[in-house]
This record gives C-alpha cells, sequence and structure tokens, in this order.
C-alpha cells in the first residue's frame, strides 16, 4: 500500500528517547523546522504526492539548534533502509518519492531531487542509503562542523567520488524561497568548507575536477 506518513516531534522529545530508536520501514524523510504552518502545509502536499510508503518526519527545531546538527541527531536517533532531507519550502511533484526510489535503485547511494536550481549539481534536498551515509562521519549523516551551509556540498561530492551519486529530474522537490537569490551563504561554513577542501575532505575525494566543484 503506497501510504506515506506524517509525524511531527519537537527536536527536545527526539533526543530523550536515546535508548529507543524510531524504526522506519522504507523512507524515512526528516524536516527540520522553525515555522510549523509551513511545515505542516509542504508536508501534507509531499504526502499527498509521494505514491511511495514512508514516514514524513518534522522535527520541530524550538531552540535554534540549526539544519546540520538537527539532521544528525535525527539520523542517530532513528533506523531506516533509506534517509532523507528536506527544508520547510519543499513543494512536492507528482510521484517524487516513487520516483526517487526507483532512480536510487540497488546501486545508488544519494540521489539529489529537482530542486529547481541545481539541475542535478548538488543535492540541496537528497535521499541516501543509510548504510552508505552510517560510514562516512562516524554516524554523523552530515559532516557535523557545518552549521548551516556546504555539508550537503560535500555529502554530494563523496557520493560523486564514488561514482554512485543519481539525479532523477522527474523527482521534484523545489525550494521555494523567494528570498534565495539575495541570500548569503554562511561564511564561516564556506571557510570551512574550502579549508577541508584541501585536505580532499579527510582524504575521502581524490578526482580532480570534483576538488574543484562548489569552490
Amino acid at each position: 500500500m503506497n501510504v506515506c506518513e506524517i509525524e511531527y516531534v519537537s527536536a527536545r522529545a527526539l533526543m530523550q528517547r536515546k535508548q529507543t530508536l524510531l524504526t522506519v520501514s522504507g523512507a524515512l524523510i526528516v524536516m527540520p523546522f522553525t515555522q510549523p504552518a509551513q511545515a505542516q502545509q509542504a508536508l501534507q502536499l509531499m504526502a499527498r504526492r509521494a505514491h511511495a510508503p514512508g514516514l514524513l518526519l518534522g522535527v520541530h527545531d524550538e531552540d535554534g539548534v540549526g539544519f546540520v546538527n538537527l539532521i544528525n541527531q535525527t539520523f542517530r536517533a532513528t533506523h531506516s533502509a533509506f534517509f532523507g532531507y528536506v527544508a520547510q519550502d519543499a513543494f512536492a511533484g507528482r510521484e517524487w518519492l516513487d520516483s526517487a526510489l526507483i532512480g536510487l535503485g540497488k546501486q545508488g547511494v544519494l540521489l539529489g531531487f529537482n530542486d529547481g536550481k541545481w539541475a542535478g549539481s548538488l543535492a540541496g534536498f537528497g535521499l541516501a542509503q543509510r548504510h552508505w551515509a552510517e560510514n562516512n562521519y562516524q554516524g554523523d549523516f552530515f559532516y557535523p562542523e557545518y552549521q548551516r551551509h556546504f555539508a550537503d556540498a560535500e555529502l554530494t561530492l563523496l557520493a560523486m567520488q564514488s561514482g554512485r551519486y543519481v539525479y532523477e529530474p522527474n523527482s521534484l522537490l523545489v525550494e521555494i524561497d523567494w528570498e534565495k537569490d539575495r541570500s548569503q551563504v554562511d561564511t564561516k561554513d564556506r571557510a570551512l568548507f574550502l579549508q577541508r577542501q584541501i585536505s580532499g575532505f579527510d582524504g575521502k575525494v581524490s578526482h580532480p575536477s570534483l576538488l574543484k566543484l562548489f569552490s
């Protein structure tokens, strides 16, 4: 039965269940949010249009933990075959999740959704095989020292280096951010990315063309 369910949890409550993992059969898509009404609207549309089983987990960032930190904490507090991340300003296309799972298949490790901006060159919103993601950063999903930006860029490079990065243009999760082109990236996150780029992200990325991306 292709039913995609929705659950909401506060970041505080999620972190208190350290001894009991939230287990999901299939895909778990996590949406950290600070604006409940916007998140609810986005998640309801995502659920109606998923056409695949899974769980959409809205995590209320009431303490301002930040996107990267909250994704990492949720990753450690859950168990699922597939783990995805998306922001509260996402707009879902029809069968977005079904298309993503088919595209990822058995060989892909990270899929970048069509977010209407990066044309597949960056998994701004993404879906990963958990068994791959667990081995990148000692149990974290993203490199934990990032705050808001570039964590997705580094993860994309790791998947590209493996040759198993996937882009499925029919899997649509568009980022609806009216001020995006005017906003600036976090300068500390950019400096961290450039510093890690020098070492090939701890030796995980070696292809010369990849090391030039996003700099």
